[in-house]
């Protein structure tokens, strides 16, 4: 099998990513060289490659479905915001600029450049290509820049499926208002649709597919149904609402607060907890939210001094600090981190200068103008532990003991190494000691495997996509293209 296929969706968060990691394994298990590849990403979830590369973390997670090794070329342009207005670009893997959205257009040019070369090495590489589109293809006040959808299929000629989430309500009217305001040349690439978070009797459905099918003159390649727990690595805070996990029964549950901060980044950083049963995690806005917390954990932002603001505002850095001295355990990892120290001197991501931090670790922080992105490995409990690092704020630690690369003091930790906690023996090991430490009767299960866990439900992605979609469909799909003689839908285009 030789070719390449572009998985769009209504919305963000519709399912482009957890499609395209099941279409990457459902391949990988026939045999196929398969590659993901997501143009542009707009996320403060990334990661690290081994070469030292910062890509968006869903695109690694795709690499993982393909049982591949994560490149730049994968994920070769990278925003992360730091505010409403402006976001540092990354390109293949190195910041490069911090710019607003009119800024942005000034690099469009050499961007679609890298993207198309990027996309040219990963087809000749590999068999097959996945590639994910970003929000929505319909963005028309965005098409005439656009990198990631119907621009980048219009100019490597990709076939075209639209995902769409039925879980919200309103699919047919997406799908069909999707096709309908793009323009005829983009139009000819759409394919057709794939309904995502189905649940309910599938004969009530039956009649909606055969009228999108007949309205748009497109193929319904079929209906994923709802499966819980398949919130790989998302992109996108906005995911995190209402997220919990639940706690098994009886006795020895562990609660952990994560602060949801505004820009909140490598919130997977926990992920590894909530696999951990009796461990419940959910996230906190608010002082009150805190209040039965035997773990905080500060995570990283992209944003540590105007996040650091926005906990004093709230009333959380008062809380957290009255947590601190009381003995009750606190984690911060990078941003979090950075804040709990006594000083944080930015003249770099904020600008603001020196900055009073918590004051809860014995560290001073100031901001370099070179971002570090390495995979740094070491030990702590006795445990290996191997993790990334993506940050520009230099801690230097003034005492304490030592944790990971930072330090500890009484119920306070700090380390700016993301994914520590998904290597099991350190993870067992430090809730055991956040469990001590906090007075609750917790043992962590022996046999809990993070990778093992990542590993089913990537099969379990690949199931879905096995049992549940036109798997013929779409090889013929991605090896001859997008049918020719797709019809127009009305309007045809925003200017239509």
């Amino acid at each position: 099998m030789k070719g390449a296929l572009l998985v769009a969706g209504t919305t963000s968060d519709a399912g482009k990513s957890v499609l395209t990691a099941g279409l990457c394994r459902w391949l990988s298990r026939q045999g196929v060289r398969v590659a993901p590849f997501k143009a542009q990403n707009m996320s403060l979830n990334s990661m690290v490659t081994a070469d030292g590369a910062e890509i968006g973390r869903a695109q690694v997670m795709q690499a993982a479905a393909a049982r591949v090794e994560p490149t730049a070329d994968m994920n070769p342009v990278l925003l992360k915001p730091g505010s409403d207005r402006r976001s540092q670009v990354v390109v293949l893997g190195r910041p490069v600029a911090e710019v607003d959205a009119l800024g942005y257009g000034e690099h469009r040019a050499r961007l679609r450049q890298v993207v198309a070369a990027s996309l040219a090495r990963l087809r000749a590489e590999y068999d097959v290509v996945i590639c994910e589109g970003a929000g929505s293809p319909a963005e028309i006040n965005l098409r005439r820049g656009d990198l990631a959808n119907m621009g980048l299929a219009r100019a490597a000629e990709l076939p075209v499926i639209v995902v769409g989430d039925i879980d919200r309500g309103g699919v047919f009217a997406a799908l069909y208002g999707t096709v309908g305001l793009l323009e005829p040349e983009d139009q000819r690439l759409v394919a057709g649709f794939v309904i995502n978070k189905f649940r309910g009797a599938p004969e009530l459905l039956a009649p909606g597919l055969a009228q999108i099918s007949a309205l748009t003159g497109r193929d319904v390649y079929g209906v994923l149904p709802w499966l819980e727990g398949l919130g790989l690595d998302v992109e996108d805070s906005l995911a995190l609402d209402g997220r919990r996990t639940a706690p098994r029964a009886g006795e020895g549950t562990l609660r952990v607060a994560v602060v949801r901060l505004p820009r909140i980044s490598n919130f997977t950083d926990v992920d590894a907890l909530a696999t951990e049963p009796g461990v419940v995690v959910s996230y906190a806005t608010t002082p009150g939210e805190l209040a039965d917390a035997d773990l905080v954990v500060l995570p990283g932002s992209r944003a540590t001094v105007s996040d650091l603001g926005w906990l004093h505002e709230r009333g959380l850095a008062a809380e957290i600090v009255r947590r601190a001295r009381a003995g009750q355990p606190v984690l911060g990892i990078c941003g979090g981190y950075q804040m709990m120290a006594r000083e944080i001197l930015d003249d770099v991501e904020s600008c603001a200068g020196a900055v009073p931090g918590l004051s809860l670790l014995p560290a001073r922080v100031e901001f370099a103008p070179e971002k570090t992105l390495r995979r740094p490995a070491g030990s702590a409990y006795g445990e290996p532990v191997e993790a990334y690092e993506i940050h520009h704020g230099i801690v230097a630690v003034e005492g304490g003991e030592p944790f990971l690369d930072g330090c500890r003091e009484g119920s306070v930790w700090g380390t700016t190494w993301h994914g520590a906690l998904e290597n099991n023996g350190f993870r067992r090991a430090f809730l055991t000691d956040v469990a001590r430490t906090a007075g609750r009767d917790f043992t962590p299960a022996p046999d809990t495997d993070f990778a093992a866990l990542r590993e089913a439900q990537l099969d379990a992605l690949g199931d879905l996509v096995e049992h549940h979609l036109d798997t013929d469909a779409l090889t013929k799909l991605i090896e001859a293209g997008a049918p020719s003689g797709l019809p127009v839908v009305p309007p045809g285009g925003a200017g239509s």
